[in-house]
């Protein structure tokens, strides 16, 4: 049972990114508003795929926040639709590892109360989507809900890390206390710099629905400062993480978990800024947006898991002889 928790939680992480990939293809679609309504979409369970499924004064009855909504996308419906769908398949997968979790009430209570937490944020992050829609796509709740799908993938990381407790392998380390200083300044770091990101991404959203999503070109243009400093960002971003994971490969055995990760980490920190700079030069491919978005979140991901790693012997180890002693 327990075995089966691990690998259904690590299943479980996997689509929480799909998700935010998903929203990511929202957001670049722009296709955030086409559903109007929560949970229906036009009122309907299954959403119309033609205008002629809707009454002819459907503007003004499904208007938001006062205001009339644009005209009826299929496209966009469909796309917007399917993100909530693939939420609640999301919902269902928590629940099932938090079920599953029953068979550590004894062992390590903690990652019991720590999955119904997960499924209980699962379900607030759900909520949290209607009032993305209910708002007409206010700035600050999207960026909200980004960070708390962020907060549910850490989540789920330390408590599946943290079931691996009886037969995890405590990897030697040396300059332990510096490389725990750096590594967590490149999450403090990392984080500040999606930070940033939600600010180009928020007025990037603007200035497209201004443009009614065309002349993408000029789009970079009109951002200003806040650009230029995300992506002047991303340079002490690499340094800082080359120094890191030039330090891991000194300090670890070359055939460690850790290693493998940090080459992970390294990947990820050079595909991220490939990423970045295609956006920048090349117009915004819409295929670039969910990718640098999920890139991203993979990134904080792997952090806090290396950090975890690193510290498996005191976070955990420690406390579950204590329990047991």
């Amino acid at each position: 049972m327990a075995n089966n928790y691990r690998k259904f939680g690590i299943i479980t992480i996997i689509a929480v990114y799909l998700l935010i990939f998903v929203g990511g293809v929202v957001r670049s679609t722009g296709a955030g508003m086409g559903c109007p309504d929560w949970p229906r979409c036009f009122g309907q369970w299954i959403p119309p795929t033609s205008i002629d499924e809707l009454p002819t004064n459907y503007k003004e009855i499904f208007k938001v926040q006062g205001k009339e909504i644009a005209d009826f996308d299929a496209f966009k419906t469909w796309v917007e639709y399917g993100n909530r769908l693939i939420g609640v398949l999301i919902g269902i997968f928590v629940f099932i590892t938090f079920v599953l979790s029953f068979s550590f009430r004894k062992q390590d209570s903690l990652i019991f109360y720590l999955s119904f937490l997960s499924f209980f944020l699962v379900g607030f992050q759900g909520w949290l989507g209607s009032v993305v829609v209910a708002t007409d796509l206010k700035p600050f709740i999207i960026t909200l809900h980004m960070l708390l799908a962020l907060v549910i993938v850490c989540l789920l990381i330390y408590t599946i890390t943290r079931s691996y407790n009886t037969i995890f392998e405590v990897e030697t380390i040396t300059s332990k206390p510096f490389l725990n200083k750096l590594l967590m300044a490149c999450l403090g770091l990392m984080l500040l710099q999606i930070a940033m990101g939600t600010q180009v991404r928020e007025a990037i959203d603007q200035i497209s629905r201004s443009l009614n999503y065309t002349l993408r070109d000029t789009w970079i243009d009109k951002i200003g400062l806040t650009f230029y400093l995300h992506r002047s960002f991303s340079l002490l971003i690499l340094g800082l993480h080359l120094y890191l994971i030039y330090l891991l490969k000194k300090n670890t055995p070359i055939q460690s978990k850790l290693n493998k990760w940090a080459n992970a980490l390294l990947g990820l920190i050079i595909l991220e800024i490939l990423s970045g700079a295609i956006m920048a030069y090349f117009a915004i491919p819409k295929a670039m947006q969910p990718l640098h978005l999920l890139v991203g979140s993979l990134i904080i991901g792997v952090q806090f898991l290396l950090l975890l790693m690193m510290n498996y012997e005191r976070i955990f180890q420690q406390h579950y002889n204590f329990g047991n002693s």
